[in-house]
């Protein structure tokens, strides 16, 4: 069955955003978004946003240490981008194995012009080593990246996100509030139309990343 996300159509561009602490169970997604899950638009199941997004240019730290440029070292990819962090738990590692899953079951010519990008919201914790065994549990392609919070903060302002926030639990231990839904560069030109938000079906995600890679993004 094809899921149906019910958002609101925002007049003005993508720049606000209701974030979400892992552990809420929200499935939030951009203001300035349509829903069109259900009913496939061009094809695609994901959640179309209006103005489209530009990938950020940047470079941050990936998880062996190096400096990893992100429109150079993703050009010509589909891009899924997801700003999360390693302690959540149940958003971000819900979204890491649908996507781990979804891959397995694409063709390998679509495989292979797939990058997944997880940019920690969380520095203080989210250590290059920390990020690398996180991710080598869903998939050892993923790419995990840091940065001070100054510049994660100026890359999710880009993406039209709020900064993340850190909730106090007590004891020294905090969740953090970040958006809560992966964004979909297309390989053609770096651009996101869609984005996914929590409790997107596996068969979805399968259908959009072939969809994104063979033909892009189309009205």
């Amino acid at each position: 069955m094809r899921s149906r996300w019910i958002v609101a159509v925002a007049a003005t561009p993508l720049l606000a955003l209701v974030v979400a602490a892992c552990g809420g169970g929200k499935a939030d997604v951009p203001e300035g978004a349509v829903e069109v899950g259900g009913t496939p638009s061009g094809g695609l199941m994901g959640v179309k946003i209006r103005p489209p997004l530009v990938k950020p240019d940047v470079v941050l730290t990936d998880q062996d240490g190096k400096p990893f440029d992100l429109r150079k070292e993703t050009d010509g990819y589909l891009t899924l981008l997801y700003v999360g962090y390693t302690h959540c738990p149940d958003i971000c590692p819900t979204h890491m194995a649908d996507i781990a899953y979804a891959l397995k079951q694409v063709p390998p010519d679509v495989r292979e012009r797939v990058k997944v990008v997880f940019i920690t919201s969380d520095p203080d914790r989210d250590t290059p080593d920390v990020l690398k065994q996180y991710l080598g549990y869903f998939d050892p392609t993923f790419i995990g990246l840091t940065a001070d919070k100054e510049t994660i903060d100026r890359v999710q302002r880009a993406l039209g996100m709020n900064p993340a926030e850190k909730q106090d639990l007590g004891g020294g231990n905090y969740a953090v509030a970040h958006a809560a839904y992966v964004i979909a560069f297309t390989p053609q030109d770096d651009t996101a139309y869609t984005v996914y938000p929590y409790g997107v079906t596996r068969d979805a995600w399968v259908n959009d990343i072939i969809e994104l890679v063979r033909k892009g993004y189309r009205e």
